[in-house]
C-alpha cells in the first residue's frame, strides 16, 4: 500500500478503530469523537521502580467531555489511548483535533481545550504563564527521501551528517546532492521544511543548533504534507515524525518515501551500529537505548493550564501514564521508564 490519501475536511468522526495509518489527514482541525466498552481488573499501584496500573474502579461513573488540539505527532498515539479509555469510561467524550504544537499550547493556555498536544519542550515563558506539561511518550523526527531518488544507493551508503545537513537548511540558494554526498553530482536537491509553527520543526532546529524560523527550504503544511510532497518529488529531502514516514501495520517505510540515515560519527558511511532504519520498531528500539541522538529525539507533552481540575481529565491522563503506555509501541512510540511515569503522576496532584 502507498501513503494515505490526503482528505480534505473539517472534522470527522473515529467511530471505526483507528488501526491504520491510511487516512492521515492534512487540515486545520480533525475531530476524533470515539465509542466503546470492555472494564479492565482493578491494579496496583506500583513503587518508584515499577509503573503503577490504571484502576477504573477509582472513578465510577465517569461523564464529561475532554478536549484536546495540537502535535500532529502525538495525533495518533492519543487517538489510540482515546479509543482504549473510552472502552472502560463510555459516558466520556474525546474530541481530539491537530493542528500543530503552537496551536495546542496556545489552546490549553487560553483554556479552549483541557489538553494541548506538544511535541517540543515547553518554553520558561509558557510555564509562566501556567502551562504543565505531562510527558506521556517519546519519538524523533527523521530526515525523509523519496524512494526513487537517482542516487539513493548511495544516500542510504552515506547517510545524513550534521554539516550536511546545516548546508540543506540553514544556507539560502539552490543545493545539489553532490554537495550532501561530497560528489561531483549536479542532481538538485528540493528541501523542504513546515509552514505551521510545529513540534517536529523546532526540534528538528534545535539539532541544527538554530530555531525554527531559521529553517531554510519550501515550506509545507503538516506532517502528511511534507511526507506527501517527498513522495511525489524524486529529488525531494524533508523532515517527519516517525508516525508520518512509516506504516503502522508493515513498520516499514510507505511507499515512495524512505528515511535517510543519520551519518552521526561523521566518517562517510552508515556503520552497523547506525543501521538501524529499516522498520520504526528497530528505529524506537534504538532511541530507547539512547543510540539515536536527542534531538531529534524527544519527548511528547500533554499540557494543561495548572493542574487539571475535571475528573475526566485526570483520568484520561493517569490512564496514559499506567495501562496506557502499553500501546505506545504498537503505534510507532517509545514509552516512558517507570521513575519518569511516577513522577509525570505526581504532577497530577500538584506535587
Amino acid at each position: 500500500m502507498g501513503f494515505p490519501g490526503i482528505v480534505l475536511a473539517l472534522h470527522f468522526s473515529l467511530i471505526e478503530k483507528l488501526d491504520t495509518m491510511h487516512n492521515i489527514l492534512i487540515l486545520l482541525s480533525l475531530t476524533a469523537c470515539l465509542c466503546a466498552a470492555c472494564p479492565l481488573d482493578a491494579r496496583s499501584q506500583g513503587t518508584e521502580d515499577t509503573a503503577r496500573r490504571y484502576d477504573p474502579a477509582q472513578y465510577p461513573d465517569l461523564k464529561g467531555e475532554i478536549q484536546l488540539s495540537g502535535a500532529f505527532a502525538l495525533y495518533p498515539m492519543v487517538v489510540r489511548w482515546a479509543e482504549e479509555f473510552r472502552k472502560l469510561h463510555p459516558e466520556v467524550r474525546i474530541d481530539i483535533s491537530a493542528g500543530g504544537a503552537g496551536k495546542g499550547i496556545t489552546d490549553a493556555l487560553a483554556r479552549v481545550v483541557d489538553l494541548g498536544m506538544v511535541s517540543r519542550d515547553v518554553y520558561p515563558q509558557e510555564l509562566e504563564k501556567g502551562a504543565l506539561p505531562i510527558a506521556v511518550a517519546k519519538d524523533a523526527v527523521i530526515p525523509t527521501v523519496n524512494a526513487e531518488n537517482p542516487l539513493i544507493a548511495q544516500l542510504l551508503e552515506t547517510g545524513l551528517t550534521l554539516e550536511a545537513a546545516k548546508r540543506l537548511w540553514l544556507e539560502p540558494g539552490k543545493k545539489t546532492w553532490g554537495e550532501v554526498l561530497g560528489t561531483a553530482s549536479t542532481i538538485p536537491v528540493h528541501v523542504y521544511t513546515r509552514s505551521d509553527a510545529c513540534g517536529a520543526a523546532e526540534t528538528f532546529a534545535l539539532w541544527l543548533g538554530v530555531k525554527q524560523e531559521d529553517l531554510e527550504g519550501t515550506a509545507v503544511f503538516g506532517d502528511p504534507g511534507v511526507t506527501s510532497v517527498v513522495q511525489r518529488d524524486k529529488v525531494g529531502i524533508g523532515y517527519n515524525n516517525i508516525a508520518y514516514a512509516y506504516d503502522i501495520h508493515t513498520k516499514k517505510p510507505y511507499n515512495h518515501i524512505t528515511v535517510m540515515p543519520l551519518d552521526l560519527n561523521g566518517n562517510g558511511r552508515i556503520d552497523p551500529e547506525e543501521d538501524f532504519y529499516e522498520t520504526s520498531a528497530d528505529l524506537n528500539a534504538a532511541i530507547a537505548e539512547g543510540r539515536f541522538p536527542s534531538p531529534p529525539a524527544r519527548e511528547l507533552y500533554l499540557v494543561s493550564s495548572g493542574v487539571p481540575e475535571k475528573r475526566e481529565v485526570k483520568a484520561f491522563l493517569e490512564y496514559i501514564l499506567t495501562d496506557g503506555q502499553a500501546y505506545t509501541s504498537e503505534v510507532g512510540f517509545v514509552g516512558l521508564s517507570a521513575e519518569l511515569l511516577n513522577r509525570e503522576l505526581l504532577k497530577l496532584h500538584g506535587k
